[in-house]
């Protein structure tokens, strides 16, 4: 049996938010980017009897972290995220006041590079730093699920258009998980469905150049 992964869809961006256990019936879940409404995500863990052991955030895009601050403090849970993005986390009116998007900063709990691994709620994780949509975006792998966040998308990428977007960077980061995961890979990602590396290896249109 492999992981357990709930999604709920959130906020106007229709951001893809998991809460993720170990097993049916699992204690404790994982929540990896809880993107709003944080009233919702503690109702799911409720109906699932799960704690929310601690909060992943692939990368500090406002539709990724809007209820990061509600859900930790609400649960106790410490926040999982890249050193080099925790700034805006920290103070994210400084980056999306402009645009009309007012979140809660929080202080992230653990700090990481992106090549780590570590056990949460029963589950064995491994990061991997996988920038060009944003700086210092990460990914997640676990029990044959990768959680990608806006770097790869069932028959999409992320976008590069943004500040710290690099198009040659984002398709070396999905190279690398290509390279590094099989291709039955699950994964799960920050908006639309499902996929796997190898489904979107062979058909993405965006990634003609790793066919090569």
């Amino acid at each position: 049996m492999g992981l357990l992964v709930d999604t709920s869809v959130l906020g106007p961006a229709r951001e893809n938010c998991y809460i993720v256990r170990a097993r049916s019936g699992a204690p404790e879940a994982v929540v990896v980017d809880p993107g709003d409404t944080a009233a919702d995500l503690r109702l799911e863990l409720a109906r699932a009897g799960a704690r929310c052991a601690a909060i992943l955030v692939t990368h500090c895009h406002w539709d990724h972290i809007g209820a990061v601050a509600d859900l930790a403090e609400g649960a106790g849970a410490p926040v999982y995220m890249a050193r080099d993005e925790a700034p805006v986390l920290v103070s994210p009116d400084d980056f999306y006041a402009a645009l009309g998007v007012h979140i809660r900063g929080y202080e992230p709990d653990v700090l990481l590079e992106g090549d780590e691994t570590f056990e949460l709620a029963d589950i064995d994780f491994a990061t991997v730093r996988v920038p060009g949509h944003s700086p210092a975006h990460l990914a997640y792998y676990a029990d044959g699920c990768l959680f990608s966040g806006d770097v790869l998308m069932a028959g999409g990428v992320g976008r590069t258009d943004l500040p710290g977007g690099d198009w040659d960077v984002l398709v070396d980061s999905i190279r690398e998980l290509m390279d590094r995961f099989p291709p039955e890979t699950v994964v799960y990602p920050g908006h639309g469905p499902t996929t796997t590396l190898g489904a979107e290896l062979a058909r993405n249109p965006f990634l003609a150049e790793l066919r090569a």
